[in-house]
């Protein structure tokens, strides 16, 4: 990948959340997968999911990185500079 994240300084060793999305859980709603925040552990469901928190988590928090927090997938996402990271 030629191009680099320049945010890549902001991701911090975290704790989940949760082992699903912090606010689908506490308004008993679903979700389809689930995002890391990598600044400060928040669980959050993607933008295939009907309430798309983690994408809300990002907008209100401005924190740019997120990771799947699905089995077996460890790729990131730069909201920011709009990056797939391996």
């Amino acid at each position: 990948m030629s191009e680099t994240c320049a945010h890549v300084s902001e991701i911090r060793k975290v704790t989940p959340s949760g082992k699903g999305c912090k606010e689908c859980l506490a308004m008993g709603d679903s979700w389809v997968h689930l995002r890391l925040c990598l600044t400060c552990g928040h669980v959050g469901c993607c933008d295939s999911s009907k309430n798309k928190h983690a994408t809300k988590h990002f907008h209100s928090t401005k924190h740019p990185i997120v990771q799947s927090f699905e089995p077996g997938e460890d790729w990131r996402w730069c909201y920011i500079d709009e990056l797939f990271m391996e």
